[in-house]
């Protein structure tokens, strides 16, 4: 009995060993186990590690590939700009010399008109002057006429009575009265009569004075005046006529581009309102007349939560916004490839700025136009592709920074 307990302890030590053993061994095995998992796990990192290098690798030398590509296109693209500026030099000056040319155009179109009223003015005066000095020579004619057949009338009655009479011509009364003497006048009973008339014969002859033999000739002459005045007058009135329609025709073309532009501008300026204000609306209104030439221009705006008022009623961040949407309004209207924006956000808070680069980004994506804007704005800055600035590193020494922005958010996105 005490052989078989002693081999039953001998036995349980024995499996107490082997159990110990076995929990090594199993503890062993699990810890190779996890050891193997965690090499396999650390592989597999590894594995996944080389791959994204690897990605990164090939992608980087497709990035750069592609900003080579840019570089050179950029490159191309400035090369085709460079001329730009100078052709909308050259278009600018050239509109500038037509409306220079038009509106002297218009000018000597005026001064002509005038010249041609003037003109006119003194040639209908001088036909008017021609007309009566010709009636007055008429006149003059028709009573020296008048008053010669009374003269004749009165000398044919004297010959007739001497013939009745004396039964004698006027030429043989010397003959009859017995003066041979041609300078003594002889004692007649009739002698005073005969002398009263004689004196006012001689009255009557002097009062008629010389006659005008060339009245025909010169009434001719007149006639052929008046004639030439007349074609000169119809001459100035075709003109006069030609300048005013080409006048009307001008400031109907004027009319209709302006009404055309302003109906363009004031659409812009009514969408971008909205979009730099989040709502409301704002017109242009022509005032002062109805001939738009001439009349005047009214900012009429409404703000959110506001009524219609005019632009001088706002505050001044509101009249800030709206003159930027007026700005850009006309620029829409014939937008240029390149903008410069000198410290337009200044008067407006940190919300309005960011309205204002939404509206840049839209205008900029729609019109394909590069702007360029002059800003001490942190946030107008955030929201540019590129940056360029004067920084002072060392006493004295300016030096001229540039960041890409939009190559740096790239560049992080990626990795």
């Amino acid at each position: 009995h005490d052989e078989l307990a002693a081999q039953l302890q001998d036995k349980r030590l024995t499996t107490d060993e082997a159990r110990t053993r076995l929990a090594e061994a199993m503890s062993s095995e699990n810890t190779i186990m996890r050891s193997r998992e965690l090499r396999q796990q650390t592989l597999r990192d590894v594995t996944r590690n080389l791959e994204s290098w690897t990605l990164r690798y090939d992608g980087t030398f497709s990035r750069l590939a592609e900003l080579k590509q840019r570089q050179d296109h950029v490159t191309e693209e400035l090369a085709k700009l460079q001329d730009q500026p100078n052709m909308l030099i050259e278009k600018r000056n050239a509109l500038a010399a037509s409306i220079a040319t038009s509106a002297e155009t218009v000018q000597q179109a005026g001064d002509a008109l005038a010249l041609a009223e003037t003109a006119q003015s003194t040639a209908a005066n001088e036909h008017r002057t021609d007309e009566a000095a010709l009636a007055q020579t008429r006149e003059d004619m028709i009573r020296k006429e008048g008053e010669l057949v009374v003269v004749q009338n009165a000398f044919d009655e004297t010959i007739n009575r001497i013939k009745e009479k004396l039964d004698t011509t006027p030429d043989q009364l010397a003959d009859i009265t017995g003066n041979t003497d041609t300078d003594t006048i002889p004692d007649h009973s009739q002698l005073s009569m005969l002398e009263a008339r004689l004196e006012r014969l001689l009255r009557e002859r002097d009062n008629i004075g010389p006659v005008n033999l060339r009245a025909e000739i010169e009434m001719a002459e007149v006639k052929e005046k008046i004639i030439e005045l007349t074609t000169e007058r119809d001459d100035l009135v075709k003109a006069v006529a030609t300048l005013r329609d080409a006048i009307n025709q001008l400031n109907r073309e004027g009319r209709e581009r302006l009404l055309k532009s302003f109906a363009d501008v004031n659409r812009h300026f009514g969408d971008l309102f909205k979009r730099l204000f989040n709502g409301g609306t704002a017109e242009l209104v022509l005032t002062e007349g109805d001939d738009p030439l001439e009349a005047g221009l009214d900012i009429m705006a409404s703000p959110p939560g506001k009524r219609l008022q005019s632009l001088s009623l706002l505050s001044g961040g509101e009249q800030a916004l709206t003159a930027l949407a007026l700005i850009f309004a006309v620029f829409l209207t014939n937008p240029a490839p390149v903008c410069i924006l000198d410290e337009v956000d200044a008067p407006l808070d940190d919300r309005n700025v960011g309205r204002f680069c939404s509206m840049i980004n839209e205008i900029a994506a729609e019109t394909d136009t590069r702007f360029i804007i002059v800003t001490h704005h942190r946030l107008t800055m955030a929201q540019m592709d590129r940056l360029f600035g004067v920084t002072m590193q060392q006493k004295g020494i300016s030096q001229v920074v540039s960041v890409d922005l939009q190559t740096a958010e790239k560049y992080k996105q990626s990795a």
